[in-house]
C-alpha cells in the first residue's frame, strides 16, 4: 500500500471519530421535562413551552409543545437557546413576622399563608428568569395588599374577624397576579395577629377582654343565682298550692266517690228489678214461642200423616191398575199367540193347497208337453228345424194356458170375490184362489176371523169390514 491509501485510511478514521462523538454530543443534549416541572425554551424570538401537562388540563395541553427538546448551547447561532425551568405543581409563599398597622397606627405582627401556581407559562417566563425572581415579586405583592388593607380596620376588628380578609387579600392581589401569568389555588389567609417587638398592645386588649369576660361571668354568676333562689321561691309557693289543690281535690273527690256510690248502687238496685222484669218476660216469651211451635209441628205431623195415606192409597190404586194392565196384557199376549197360531196353521193350509195345485199344473203341463214333444219329434224328423220346434212348442203352451183359464174362469164366473194372488203366472194365481174355495181353505178362514175377533184391534177391523164375530 502506498503513502496515499494510508493517509486516506486516516482521514476516514478520523471523520468517522468526529461524526461518532458529533451524534453522541447532540444526544447527550437532548432534555425530557420531569413531569413536576415546565422548560420554558426561547429560541430567538420564539418562546415554546415543554412539560407534561395535568391530566384533563386542556389549557395547559394547548401551550405546551411536547415533553423533550434539544438544549444547544446559546453560542450557537440560530440552534442556541436558554431554559427558564418552572414549576408545574402548586408552590406556596409564607409570611411570618410581618409588622403591619391598624387605622390608628398601632402595630402589631402576623403571619400570612398563600398558596399559587402559574396559569401562562410564556407570560412568566417573559417576565423573570427564574422560579426565585418570581417568588420575590408575589412576595412583594402580598405583602403590599396585606400592608394596605390592614390599615383600613382597627386592630380590635381584625382580631376579631380574621376569617373575612382571606377573600380580601385576594382580591386586592388577583389582577397583579394575571399580569405575572400568575394565579391563587385558595384565599390568601391570615394565620395569626400578635404584638411586634417590645409592644403590649394586644396583651393589654386581651387582658382587658379577660377582664370583661371575667365581670360578664361574675354578673351572669349572680344573676344565674339569684334567677336560681327566684326559681326555688316559686318552686316553693306553687308546691304549697298545689298540696292545698291536692287536698280540696281529694276533699271533692271523697265527695264525689260517695255520691256515685251510692247512685250506682241505687241504679244496680234498679237494674236488677228491671232484670228480673225482662227475664221474667222473656220466660213468657220462651214459653209463648214454644206453645206456637208445638202447635206448628202437631199441623205439620197431621199434614204429613195426611199426605201419607194420601200417598199410600194413589200407591195402592196405582198398584191395582198396573195389575190389571199386567193381567189384560198377559191375556193380549195369549190371544196373540193363539191366533198367530191359527194364522200360521191357515197359511200351511193354504201353501198345500197351493203345492196341490202347483201339481196338478206340471201334471198338465207334462202332457201338454209329451204332445209337444211328438210334434217336436216329427218336426225333427221333417226337417231338424231348431227355430220352428221353438215356434210350435210356444204356440201350445199359449194354446194350453188359454184353455186352462177359461175353464178357471167358468167355475168362478158366479162368484162375486176378490182375491190377490202372488203368484208368479196366472196360472198359479187361479190355483191359489181355487184352492181358497175349497173346504180346507173355508175353515182356515174362518179360523182366521176367530183369531182376530179375540183381540180388541183384530174386533175393531172386522167390524169395520161388516163383520160380527163373537170372541171364545
Amino acid at each position: 500500500m502506498d503513502v496515499m491509501t494510508y493517509v486516506i485510511l486516516g482521514v476516514s478514521l478520523v471523520a468517522l471519530v468526529i461524526v461518532f462523538f458529533f451524534v453522541k454530543w447532540i444526544f447527550s443534549l437532548r432534555r425530557v421535562v420531569p413531569t413536576n416541572e415546565v422548560h420554558i425554551v426561547r429560541r430567538g424570538k420564539n418562546t415554546m413551552v415543554y412539560g407534561t401537562p395535568e391530566r384533563g388540563n386542556a389549557e395547559q395541553e394547548k401551550q405546551f409543545c411536547g415533553n423533550s427538546y434539544y438544549q444547544f448551547p446559546t453560542s450557537i447561532p440560530v440552534l442556541g437557546v436558554s431554559v427558564t425551568v418552572m414549576p408545574l405543581s402548586i408552590f406556596g409563599i409564607d409570611i411570618n413576622d410581618y409588622e403591619a398597622f391598624d387605622k390608628e397606627r398601632v402595630p402589631f405582627v402576623v403571619d400570612i399563608q398563600s398558596f399559587f401556581r402559574i396559569s401562562d407559562y410564556e407570560v412568566a417566563a417573559s417576565r423573570i428568569n427564574r422560579i426565585d425572581e418570581l417568588k420575590k415579586q408575589l412576595l412583594s405583592i402580598v405583602q403590599g395588599a396585606v400592608r394596605s388593607i390592614l390599615a383600613k380596620d382597627y386592630l380590635n376588628e381584625i382580631m376579631g374577624e380574621r376569617s373575612k380578609y382571606g377573600q380580601q387579600f385576594t382580591d386586592e392581589v388577583k389582577d397583579e397576579l394575571k399580569s405575572w401569568g400568575v394565579e391563587t389555588v385558595k384565599n390568601i389567609e391570615l394565620m395569626d395577629v400578635r404584638d411586634a417587638k417590645g409592644e403590649e398592645v394586644i396583651s393589654n386588649i386581651m387582658k382587658k377582654k379577660k377582664s370583661e369576660i371575667e365581670k360578664e361571668s361574675r354578673i351572669a354568676v349572680a344573676e344565674n343565682n339569684q334567677q336560681a333562689r327566684e326559681a326555688e321561691i316559686q318552686a316553693e309557693r306553687e308546691i304549697a298550692l298545689k298540696e292545698q289543690d291536692k287536698e280540696k281535690e281529694v276533699g271533692l273527690r271523697r265527695a264525689t266517690v260517695s255520691k256515685e256510690v251510692g247512685i250506682a248502687n241505687e241504679q244496680s238496685e234498679q237494674a236488677v228489678k228491671e232484670q228480673a222484669k225482662i227475664t221474667k218476660e222473656r220466660e213468657m216469651e220462651v214459653t209463648k214461642v214454644g206453645a206456637i211451635k208445638q202447635a206448628e209441628i202437631d199441623k205439620e205431623k197431621a199434614i204429613i200423616d195426611a199426605e201419607a195415606k194420601k200417598r199410600e192409597t194413589e200407591i195402592n190404586a196405582e198398584a191395582n191398575k198396573r195389575k190389571l194392565e199386567l193381567d189384560a196384557e198377559a191375556e193380549l199376549v195369549q190371544t196373540t199367540k193363539a191366533a198367530d197360531g191359527k194364522l200360521i196353521t191357515a197359511t200351511k193350509n193354504s201353501e198345500g193347497i197351493k203345492l196341490e195345485g202347483d201339481a196338478k199344473a206340471e201334471a198338465e203341463k207334462k202332457m201338454q208337453l209329451a204332445s209337444v214333444e211328438a210334434q217336436l219329434t216329427l218336426a225333427k224328423e221333417i226337417g231338424e228345424n231348431e227355430g220352428y220346434q221353438s215356434y210350435l212348442v210356444q204356440i201350445r203352451q199359449v194354446e194350453a194356458n188359454e184353455k186352462v183359464g177359461l175353464a178357471q174362469a167358468e167355475n168362478i164366473k158366479g162368484a162375486d170375490i176378490r182375491i190377490i194372488a202372488g203368484a208368479g203366472d196366472v196360472t198359479g194365481g187361479i190355483s191359489n184362489a181355487m184352492g181358497a174355495l175349497s173346504p180346507k181353505g173355508g175353515f182356515n178362514i174362518a179360523g182366521a176371523i176367530e183369531a182376530l175377533a179375540a183381540t180388541e184391534g183384530g174386533k175393531a177391523l172386522l167390524e169395520k169390514l161388516g163383520i160380527t164375530a163373537s170372541a171364545k
